[in-house]
């Protein structure tokens, strides 16, 4: 019997020793793909293992008034928009990969942006505080990095003409353009309560909240929105 199973197998051109082989050989070709892949995505200067967390980050936009002076600074895609009697008034810059001086510290730093926008892959935005996995380059200043901190700093003088100013992140900026945030906050801040008191701000930035929502969350929810 043990004949006849050993023939069959040396019939089929295929022994079981020969199969077992074969998935050996995969497993390291499969393990020195990878390997190639990851050295194609370093660069000198970026020699290393990962650090825990270091793929965490933020972006970051901060507002300062001081007495007729707006200062705001950012990093990243989170904006600041000021009323400016009804239009709006971008007082940040949203940091894409795809944008020329964007893309071309990225790729001086050796990194690359995909057809969708992200820096190796990665990242759809290209300056954050964190996000140390992208500025391992360590024959380049933190500025000339592929993610960089340094903010854009913009000063505006305020007038009457300037009502209020809205900072948030891209889950309200990818639903909503600057104007139509202005225009919604506008239609509901002049609005009274059961009360007959103006409405609360934050009622009414919890609404504008609510309006960012995807409507359909079916299934786990993930990437539906930039928000939940």
């Amino acid at each position: 019997e043990e004949d006849s199973e050993e023939c069959s197998e040396e019939e089929d051109g295929y022994s079981s020793e020969e199969a077992e082989n074969e998935e050996d050989e995969d497993d390291t070709e499969e393990a020195e793909e990878d390997e190639e892949e990851e050295e194609e995505m370093m660069v000198p200067g970026m020699e290393g293992k990962e650090e825990p967390g270091s793929d965490s980050g933020t972006t970051a936009v901060v507002a300062l008034i001081r007495g007729k002076q707006l200062i705001v600074a950012n990093a990243g895609d989170s904006r600041c928009v000021v009323s400016e009697a009804g239009k709006a008034l971008d007082m940040s810059y949203d940091h894409k990969p795809e944008d020329e001086v964007e893309l071309a510290r990225i790729k001086n730093a050796g990194g690359k942006v995909t057809m969708d926008g992200r820096v190796n892959g990665g990242l759809n935005l290209s300056r954050a505080i964190g996000d140390h996995f992208y500025k391992r380059n360590k024959n380049l200043p933190p500025e000339e990095q592929m993610i960089s901190a340094l903010p854009d700093i913009k000063v505006l003088t305020l007038t009457d003409d300037h009502e209020f100013m809205v900072i948030a992140c891209d889950g309200i900026w990818n639903v909503m353009s600057s104007q139509e945030v202005i225009d919604f906050i506008q239609s509901k801040i002049s609005q009274r309560d059961e009360n007959g008191e103006l409405r609360l701000l934050s009622s009414i930035v919890e609404e504008l909240l609510d309006q960012c929502l995807a409507p359909d969350t079916s299934g786990d929810g993930t990437g539906c929105d930039n928000m939940t």
